[in-house]
Order: structure tokens, then C-alpha cells, then sequence
């Protein structure tokens, strides 16, 4: 059945119901299943579509907001948008403060909408008036016929997420996610959904992410306000505790730093078409560690794709800025990651094992197009087989019924994973054209010399 087999009265029916996609190329080698909920495919482009809508209507519900109003919000942008899209259509009137490190983009998509758009310095303290949350109090004291959206204390954003989000999670996984990772900004989409699933199942458990320099992974566990520090990472994370966080739905913290979550969300892009910010690379970086420490298949982590990597063209998805921030020499390619690249119509890995005869071998190396191919001795390799071998067999066609075992050439290296690049390019040679990827104790791979001159090249 197709999402929307009828049209929509609005774009506002379009608003949840994303898809679950299982990540899984930049998740390969890690037994336990990992999948993103496409929040970026709202038609807002986050996952604030959804208190957006929610917000407005529990106003209206209640009195508050009246034919001709104002919605005043203080927003890292996407809060923003979804307010302005329902606004849009129920035709309230939006001012929103947001602090000057969010993005360019935002600002523009925030007047695009016809919202007014109040900029305020990032560096000062929670207290201040030209802090962005206190700027929107006043804006919203000052404005007849206003609301304060107010969506770090409002309880329709975590509701919001307790009737949506929650559900649809269950329902797609068939209820067998047992993770949920999610950094909160706001807190509503961690709390809502960890209140849904841990009321499907008390063993679900709720982990949540969050960036070097906020102050929420410290305070979950002294209870205590730290001294938190700056960081680029957008719409996750504060420097104030909201009531719309729930401490107590959450069963774990982790911290991530902003190279981790760019990194991330620029390898989601490139390896899995999915084209997010980086808080949701933060969300999956958290998430791939989950997943590898949990080692079971069995298991399900299930992330939040938070929000459209449009919003960030100028940012994380400029080489420009990631070099001015220090962040992009860091990315170096690793041995993984090479491997990643490969065709899918090839086998990750082609081997034959030492009892296979030459014949075999050879013709493997004929059906996938290869010019070697190691010899396998469970998670060893043992030697190998190049079509240097054609030769000596257009002398001898009795060589190719004799097992490989006699005939191989000696063994690839073997390296892990997260070897980077550059090791790889010192490792490879003439006489050593190819090398084997190993990750969890595991023969997952291999590449070879022309894999790493194409990636250092830069050809596709």
C-alpha cells in the first residue's frame, strides 16, 4: 500500500509516517542491525515537523492561540520550520530568535517561509536578555495576540513523539527494536519515544548522545550544573536543563565530538545516499557503537535521522569550513571505508580455499574479472593465486587438477579495518598487490592497489 494513496487536504497530512532504513554500508561488519528513522523526509525536512504541528494545535485546543495570532519560538532553526509550515497554513504570523552560529541556511529557510527572524549572539550566558530563549520571552510579552511555542518546557513536544514517533517505530521494527539512541536538544523526541517503547517493552533500553561541550551527559549523572563548553554541532545538546527531557527515561549517556558527528554524517551522504545534519551523524556515530558493543544479532538500534543536510551546505558540507574548524584533515579514509566503495555486484571477498585445484581457482579469477584472489584457511589467508600462474599452466595443463595448496604464492597482508589510507599506500606494491580487511576477528575484505589509486586519485 502505497504512504499517501489519496491526495492530501495539506501539506500538513504529509507531516510523520518516515520510513526506517537499515544502514547498511557504513554498518557492515557489525552483527547488530542498525536503522535510521528518515526524519530529513518531513515535509518541514526534520523530525521538528512534528512538534511544530503539535504545538500549534494543543494552543489552539486550549484557547491560547486565536485567528491572527503570533507564534514566538526561540529555535536552532528546524523548530522554526515546522512551526512556520503549519503557520503557513493556518495562516498565524511567526517571530523567531535564533542564536548566529546556526547555519545561513536556516536563517534564509526561516524567511523563505515568511517568518520574522531575530539573530542573536550565541556567546552569552542562559541569564542574558539577548539570549535567544530569553529574547523570545520578551518578544512574546511585548506582541499582542502572542504565544511563547516555549518547546524545551512545553509537554505537547514530548506527546507529540509519545502518539507518533514512538508508534511507528514500534510498528516498523515488528516490535523488535531493543536500542534507541537519540541525542536530545529539546529532549521531547528521546523522552516521548523511550516513554512508548519502554511501555511496549521494559527492556528496551534508551541511550542518548550527546556533544562535547553540553552539559546534559554531566548532569545525568551528578545532578549537578557543570561548566559546558562551545561546540558546531546544531539543535542537540544545551546549557540548561528542559523540563521536556526526562532524565529518567534514559538508561545510558554518551558524548560524541563534532568531528564525530561530521564525519559521520558526510559518510552517510556518500555511502548511503542519505543526505542528513550533523546531529544525526552524531545519532548514528552513537548508534554504530551501541551496535558494536552489543554484538548480537539478535539485537535492533534504531536512531533519528534528524534533519535535511541542506540546512548545513555551508558548514559540515563545506571542505572550506571543515579545514578552517580543523575537522577535515582528520577524515582520513580508512582500509573500511575502501572497502565500503567497492561494486556491489563484486563479493566483498573472493577466496578459495588450499584444497580447491588450480583449475577452480583460475576460474574465479575469469568470472569476476580479478587478477588475484587469496587462499583462505578459515580467517587465515594462507597464500594466494594470480593469473601470473596462466602461464605455467600453458607449459603444464596437468597443474590444473593439483590442489592450490601446492602451487600458491605466498599470503596478502592482513590489516584491520581502521587502518588508514595512507598505511595502505606504503603497504601495497608490485610484489604485494593486494591486502586483506579484517574487523572483529573476521576476514571481511580486500583491496588492492588499483582500489587505492583510484580513491587517491579521487576517480569514482
Amino acid at each position: 500500500m502505497k504512504r499517501h494513496p489519496a491526495p492530501s487536504d495539506s501539506i500538513l497530512d504529509a507531516v510523520g509516517s518516515t520510513p526506517l532504513i537499515r544502514l547498511q554500508r557504513i554498518a557492515r561488519g557489525l552483527r547488530t542491525p542498525v536503522m535510521g528513522k528518515a526524519e530529513n523526509l518531513n515535509p518541514g525536512g526534520s523530525v521538528k515537523d512534528r512538534i511544530g504541528l503539535a504545538i500549534i494545535e494543543g494552543a489552539e485546543r486550549r484557547g491560547e492561540l486565536k485567528p491572527g495570532g503570533v507564534v514566538v519560538e526561540a529555535t536552532s532553526g528546524n523548530t522554526g520550520v515546522g512551526l512556520a509550515v503549519a503557520a503557513a497554513i493556518k495562516g498565524y504570523r511567526c517571530i523567531f530568535t535564533i542564536p548566529d552560529k546556526m547555519s545561513s541556511e536556516k536563517i534564509r529557510l526561516l524567511r523563505a517561509f515568511g517568518a520574522e527572524v531575530v539573530v542573536v549572539p550565541t556567546a552569552v550566558p542562559p541569564d542574558h536578555p539577548d539570549y535567544y530563549l530569553q529574547k523570545a520571552k520578551s518578544i512574546a510579552r511585548s506582541t499582542p495576540g502572542s504565544i511563547f511555542a516555549n518547546q524545551h518546557y512545553n509537554p505537547d513536544n514530548p506527546e507529540a513523539h509519545y502518539r507518533t514517533t514512538g508508534p511507528e517505530i514500534w510498528e516498523q521494527t515488528d516490535g523488535k527494536v531493543t536500542h534507541f539512541v537519540c541525542a536530545p536538544g529539546t529532549g521531547g523526541t528521546i523522552t516521548g519515544v523511550g516513554r512508548y517503547l519502554k511501555e511496549q517493552n521494559p527492556a528496551v533500553r534508551v541511550i542518548a548522545g550527546d556533544p562535547v561541550g553540553s552539559l546534559y551527559a554531566e548532569y545525568a549523572r551528578t545532578r549537578k550544573m557543570g561548566q559546558g563548553g562551545p561546540y558546531k554541532v546544531e539543535g542537540i545538546g544545551g546549557d540548561k536543563i528542559p523540563t521536556s527531557l526526562d532524565f529518567d527515561v534514559v538508561d545510558e549517556w554518551m558524548t560524541a565530538s563534532d568531528a564525530d558527528a561530521f564525519r559521520t554524517a558526510r559518510r552517510l551522504t556518500r555511502d548511503e545516499g542519505l543526505f542528513i545534519g550533523g546531529s544525526g551523524g552524531l545519532n548514528v556515530w552513537c548508534a554504530l557503537e551501541v551496535a558494536r558493543r552489543v554484538d548480537d544479532p539478535e539485537a535492533l538500534v534504531v536512531t533519528i535521522l534528524c534533519d535535511t543536510g541542506e540546512r548545513y551546505l555551508s558548514k559540515l558540507y563545506d571542505d572550506t569550513w571543515m579545514r578552517e574548524n580543523q575537522m577535515l584533515d582528520a577524515e582520513r579514509t580508512t582500509a573500511g571505508e575502501l572497502l565500503e566503495r567497492h561494486p556491489e555486484e563484486v563479493p566483498p571477498i573472493v577466496s578459495v580455499g588450499p584444497s580447491a585445484n588450480l583449475r577452480q581457482a583460475l576460474n574465479l579469477l575469469s568470472t569476476w574479472g580479478l587478477s588475484q584472489v587469496p587462499v583462505v584457511d578459515g580467517d587465515d589467508c594462507v597464500g594466494s593465486v594470480s593469473e601470473a600462474l596462466m602461464a605455467r599452466v600453458l607449459e603444464d595443463g596437468k597443474l590444473l587438477d593439483r590442489p592450490v595448496s601446492e602451487l600458491m604464492s605466498g599470503p596478502f597482508p592482513v590489516v584491520d579495518a581502521d587502518v588508514p589510507l595512507d598505511r595502505l599506500v606504503s603497504l601495497l606494491s608490485k610484489e604485494t598487490p593486494a591486502a586483506l580487511i579484517r574487523e572483529g576477528g573476521r576476514l571481511v575484505g580486500i583491496v588492492n592497489r588499483y582500489d587505492v589509486l583510484r580513491e587517491v586519485a579521487g576517480i569514482g
